[in-house]
């Protein structure tokens, strides 16, 4: 019986969690400027996406890009707003 309610539990969580997550893969029309915006800050490559996740702190979503080499040879997490400014930058 356990076994069976923490099936239907996970059953039930998995797509509410996908249903959350608003990311997509980022446009032919943004890579240029994105790309650009990373230059930009020091940067280059890494996973590009767009998050649609309208929270309080990003209400028109923000662009997130992952593992991106700076020019020290670290690998760094940014954000930028849909204006390609950049929001944060965390060392991976």
């Amino acid at each position: 019986m356990r076994l069976m309610l923490s099936l239907m539990t996970v059953a039930i969580v998995l797509p509410a969690t996908a249903a959350l997550a608003k990311d997509r893969p980022i446009t032919d029309a943004e890579r240029p400027k994105l790309e650009a915006a990373l230059k930009e800050v020091g940067c280059s490559g890494g996973k590009m996406e767009f998050d649609d996740d309208k929270g309080a702190a990003h209400p028109n979503g923000k662009f997130e890009v992952d593992d991106s080499t700076c020019q020290e040879g670290k690998k760094y997490d940014l954000t930028f707003d849909p204006d390609f400014k950049l929001l944060t930058k965390k060392l991976d």
